[in-house]
């Protein structure tokens, strides 16, 4: 009976929840509540070199009330600076990218060729990226004439090849034919064939490269030639056999093909 009188006792003069919360809100970082109190333990934590505790969000709000807030403006400035980077890094990236690609309408050479076909030629708004697989056959400003030889192992099939192909020919192709002193730009293109005869690509995001048997796709070859209404560029696509050709024909699934052109090309 005396001790439950006790507990009885302590209950009476506790503090309610709000009554605690309300106190601890007026506690500062030195643990007291009266302020002349807490400049005197200021001073003397001061004079002994000792820290003062503070609440690692905020020295204005020991009690931690204001965490949300915190937290949310964390993430803004989070974001804000990821985003900052990013666009940052395009630029920059961008800027080496161009300044390390050479330049084939001033300057054609072997070096020169292999540059672009490495880092890529500008075309339209952005860059045309090519093969990783190729080689530099011909390219002299004498003879007037470029010729290389790209592997693709990207393509899934036919007409995934002869379409991206198509681009990189013409965006390469072009981008020489602006140098006065070329005429010519021949463009072939290779694939794997597995055992069955498909179009073998690589996987793994790259890192396993295919490895049936490389074999002639097509080749584009680009002229230019100069008249009295100004200059003309002209392709034609060579080694496209029969099969190549019903291949292609089957996987075009538009109501627009261009089946007269493959079929006036030159096998």
């Amino acid at each position: 009976m005396a001790k439950n009188t006790e507990i009885a006792r302590i209950q009476k003069g506790a503090l309610t929840a709000d009554e605690a919360e309300a106190l601890f809100a007026t506690v500062d970082e030195t643990g007291h509540t009266d302020e002349e109190r807490a400049r005197k333990e200021r001073r003397r934590r001061k004079e002994k070199g000792a820290g003062v505790d503070v609440d690692p969000l905020t020295g204005d709000d020991p009690s931690g009330s204001n965490v949300e807030k915190v937290i949310a403006k964390t993430a803004v400035v989070f974001v804000v600076f990821f985003l900052a980077l990013v666009v940052v890094m395009q630029v920059v990236f961008g800027f080496v990218r161009r300044s390390n690609t050479s330049n084939l309408s001033e300057n054609v050479n072997v070096k020169t060729v292999a540059s672009a076909l490495s880092g890529g030629v500008e075309w339209g708004n952005g860059f045309t990226q090519f093969p990783e697989d190729f080689s530099v056959i011909e390219a002299d400003e004498n003879t007037g004439r470029i010729e290389v030889s790209v592997t693709d192992t990207s393509s899934e099939n036919a007409l995934e090849c002869f379409a991206g192909s198509q681009v990189q020919a013409t965006a390469f192709a072009v981008n020489s034919l602006l140098n006065p002193k070329i005429d010519t730009v021949v463009y072939h293109v290779n694939v794997h064939l597995d055992e069955n005869g498909n179009i073998e690509r690589s996987q793994l995001f790259g890192f396993l490269k295919p490895t049936g048997d490389v074999t002639s796709f097509m080749t584009f070859v680009w002229t230019k030639t100069q008249s009295s209404s100004g200059v003309n560029f002209s392709c034609t696509i060579t080694g496209i056999d029969d099969a190549l050709q019903d291949e292609l024909r089957d996987q075009i699934t538009t109501s627009f093909t261009p089946v007269q052109i493959l079929s006036g090309s030159n096998n």
